[in-house]
C-alpha cells in the first residue's frame, strides 16, 4: 500500500516522540513492502513564531492532500502564561479538527500486564481494563460562542450540540461495540444540563438500532469516581468534547503513565493521529519523553487503513519493550533508555521479532539496531 503522510510535529516533546512514530512506520513500510511518503509542516507555537498562525494555510492544504496525518503536540509556556494572548497554539489543534471535520476522537485505555504495578491504583482494582473512549470533538463548549463584558467581570462560554453532531458519534461507538464487549456507557450531566438531555434522548434512539449492545447511563462526576474505583466495568465510552477531554486524561493513570496514550480523531474523510500527553515542554530536548503513544498513534493509522497485521506487530513489540522494561523514566524512574533508544528498539523488533534478546543487550550496550 502507498500512502501519503502529512508529519505535524509541533511543539515541545511532540517533534521528539513523533520521529519515532515515523521510525516505526518506516520499519513496517520496509517488512510488509508499503511506500509511506511522509511531509513535514508546522502546527503550534513553532507555526505562530514562523508564520504568526498557529495551523498556517501551508499546513492546511497538506493535510488535504495527503491520506492521513501524524500529529505531535502543541503548547509553550510563553503562551500557557499569557492568558491575554490574542493568538495561541491552541487554537491551531482546534481549526485543524474544524476544517479536517474531525468529530470523533477516539482512545483506547488498557491496563498492561507488565505496569500493572506502576499504576498509582492498586492492581487488582486496573487488571483487565481495557475500554475505549469516543469524544465528540468539534461541538459544545469549546466551540460555542465566547463573551466576556466589556469591565472583564464577567464571561460566558456556550455549550451547544445539534442532532447530527450526537447521531453521527454514537453510531461510530454503538458499532465500535460491536466488536468489543457490546457495551456502551454515554457519560453526560442531564440531570443539570439541557445539552446533556438531548444527548440522552438521541443515544437512546439510536441504540434502538443495535440491540445487541447494552446502552448505560453514567453522570460525569460518578464516571469520574467510577473510573477510579471499578474502571473494568468500561468497554465503549461515549461522551461530549469537555466531559471526554477530562474523563480520558483521568483514565490514563490505569496505564501508569500518560506517556502510552494514543488517539485517532477521524472524520468522514480525514484523519489524524496523535498521542494525548501533550508538549510536556519541562522535558524537551532531554531525551525521556515517552515514544510509546506517538507509536500506538501510529498503529491506529494502519489500523484505519485496514493493515491491521502491521497493526499488530507494533503492539507485540510495544509489549515486548515493556517486557524487557526498555522505557523511559515515567515509567521506570531508575531506566538508562532514551526516547531514542525506545523507539530504536520497537523499530528493531519490527524489522527483527525473533531476536528480542539481542536487541535488548545492544540496547544496552549502546547500539541502536542489530548488525
Amino acid at each position: 500500500m502507498k500512502l501519503n503522510i502529512a508529519v505535524l510535529p509541533g511543539d515541545g516533546i511532540g517533534p521528539e516522540v513523533t520521529k519515532q512514530a515515523k521510525k516505526v512506520l518506516e520499519a513496517i513500510a520496509y517488512q510488509f513492502n508499503h511506500t509511506f511518503i511522509f511531509k513535514e509542516a508546522l502546527v503550534g507555537a513553532i507555526a505562530i513564531d514562523k508564520t504568526g498562525e498557529p495551523f498556517p494555510q501551508k499546513t492546511l492544504d497538506l493535510c488535504l492532500n495527503t491520506d492521513a496525518v501524524l500529529f505531535g503536540a502543541i503548547g509553550d509556556p510563553k503562551y500557557d502564561n499569557d492568558p491575554s494572548a490574542k493568538v495561541r497554539p491552541e487554537q491551531g489543534l482546534l481549526k485543524m479538527r474544524k476544517d479536517l471535520g474531525l468529530f470523533t476522537n477516539i482512545r483506547p485505555v488498557k491496563a498492561y500486564t507488565q505496569l500493572l504495578d506502576k499504576s498509582p491504583l492498586k492492581r487488582e482494582i486496573i487488571e483487565g481494563a481495557d475500554m475505549t473512549i469516543y469524544r465528540e470533538l468539534t461541538g459544545g463548549i469549546y466551540f460555542g460562542k465566547k463573551h466576556i463584558s466589556n469591565d472583564g467581570k464577567t464571561a460566558s462560554d456556550l455549550c451547544e450540540y445539534h442532532e447530527f453532531e450526537i447521531e453521527r458519534i454514537a453510531h461510530s461507538a454503538f458499532k465500535a461495540a460491536k466488536n468489543r464487549r457490546k457495551k456502551v456507557t454515554l457519560v453526560d450531566k442531564a440531570n443539570v444540563l439541557e445539552s446533556s438531555r438531548l444527548w440522552r434522548k438521541v443515544v437512546t434512539k439510536i441504540a434502538k438500532k443495535y440491540k445487541d449492545i447494552k446502552l448505560e447511563f453514567l453522570f460525569v462526576d460518578n464516571a469520574a469516581m467510577q473510573m477510579i474505583l471499578n474502571p473494568t466495568q468500561f468497554d465503549v465510552i461515549l461522551t461530549s468534547n469537555l466531559f471526554g477531554d477530562i474523563i480520558s486524561d483521568e483514565a490514563s493513570v490505569i496505564g501508569g503513565s500518560i506517556g502510552l496514550l494514543a488517539s485517532a480523531s477521524v472524520g468522514e474523510k480525514y484523519a489524524v493521529f496523535e498521542p494525548i500527553h501533550g508538549s510536556y515542554p519541562q522535558a524537551t530536548g532531554k531525551g525521556i519523553a515517552n515514544p510509546i503513544a506517538s507509536i500506538l498513534s501510529a498503529a491506529m493509522l494502519l489500523e484505519h487503513f485496514g493493515l491491521l497485521e502491521e497493526a499488530t506487530l507494533i503492539h507485540s513489540a510495544v509489549e515486548k519493550s515493556l517486557e524487557l522494561q526498555i522505557s523511559t523514566p515515567d515509567i521506570n524512574k531508575k531506566s538508562k533508555f532514551s526516547t531514542t533508544k525506545v523507539g530504536d528498539f520497537i523499530a528493531d523488533f519490527i524489522e527483527n521479532p525473533d531476536d528480542s534478546n539481542i536487541n535488548y543487550h545492544n540496547i544496552h550496550i549502546g547500539q541502536s539496531t542489530i548488525i
